[in-house]
């Protein structure tokens, strides 16, 4: 049975071609990207070690052979961050954790009064499993009638990949599916991440699970909506990472004139003028 930086490496290994990093193209075979003995060679490690990681048979590779690994695949900053996240996942001391459970979901009172001050602005504070947990006006005003805060407790994956309005909402819906995908990787902790994907998958079904084990390290690009209104929007985000609390604070802001007037609208016309939280 593999392990989650098993299947990492071996993806990344099967997607880089030989002339991306310099190296000589062996001819046909079997499987797309790199050959074991290239990335080997590069980081330095046998052949017989690198089938180990890749299979799962090796749960705890030093620091130096994930560095080398990472400089073989010559991986960005972020897909590098993923490495060594997964490693704790997938290392012998990670696997006596008590199983799947529900993330917290309380937002402290100084982060309220934070989210309070950004108002006018669109802001939202979540979390790595797509919990929103608290949100100004605007933000509901961006998001009305799309469907995505209907539910007692709103979860932007459980949206994305469940409700038929958000392929119509989000204009680049493949980008943000992978996103909300990758996010689960990061937690909270392992058996959040553990509990949301088996309560989604008998829903999302098999693209919630592809996307999953896929590893898409996620650009992050402007956000675009198309508002059930007819609004176009292109929004920039900024998060702000609130650590004591594995949350974040997501803010949207207008990437130009055209967008930043849509806003103005949605928020002239919205009942939402106030903060609200799920606590």
């Amino acid at each position: 049975m593999g392990t989650p930086l098993g299947d990492f490496v071996r993806i990344k290994r099967d997607s880089i071609q030989p002339a991306q990093l310099g190296l000589p193209d062996h001819g046909r075979r079997r499987s797309p990207g790199l050959r074991r003995s290239d990335v080997a060679a590069r980081a330095g490690i046998s052949v017989e070690y690198l089938t180990r990681i890749e299979q799962g048979r090796d749960r705890n590779p030093s620091v130096a052979v994930l560095h080398a690994l990472c400089d073989a695949l010559a991986l960005t900053p972020e897909e590098r961050r993923h490495v060594r996240y997964l490693a704790k996942v997938t290392g012998d001391e990670c696997t006596g954790h008590l199983g799947p459970e529900p993330a917290r979901r309380e937002i402290r009172p100084p982060v309220r009064e934070t989210l309070r001050l950004l108002e006018p602005g669109i802001a939202v504070v979540t979390n790595r499993l797509g919990d929103l947990l608290a949100w100004t006006g605007a933000y509901e005003a961006v998001t009305d009638g799309t469907g995505l805060l209907d539910a007692d407790a709103p979860n932007l994956t459980r949206y994305v990949f469940t409700d038929a309005r958000a392929k119509a909402f989000f204009t680049d819906w493949d980008d943000v599916a992978d996103e909300q995908v990758f996010d689960l990787w990061l937690g909270p902790r392992p058996e959040n991440a553990e509990w949301l994907a088996a309560e989604l998958a008998p829903d999302a079904g098999p693209e919630f699970t592809r996307r999953l084990n896929r590893h898409v390290v996620p650009a992050r690009g402007v956000l675009r909506l198309a508002h059930p209104s007819g609004c176009e929007l292109r929004l920039a985000r900024e998060t702000l990472e609130l650590s004591t609390d594995a949350q974040q604070l997501l803010v949207l802001l207008p990437a130009d004139e055209e967008t930043a007037r849509a806003v103005d609208r949605l928020r002239e016309r919205s009942r939402h003028g106030r903060l609200r939280a799920i606590s």
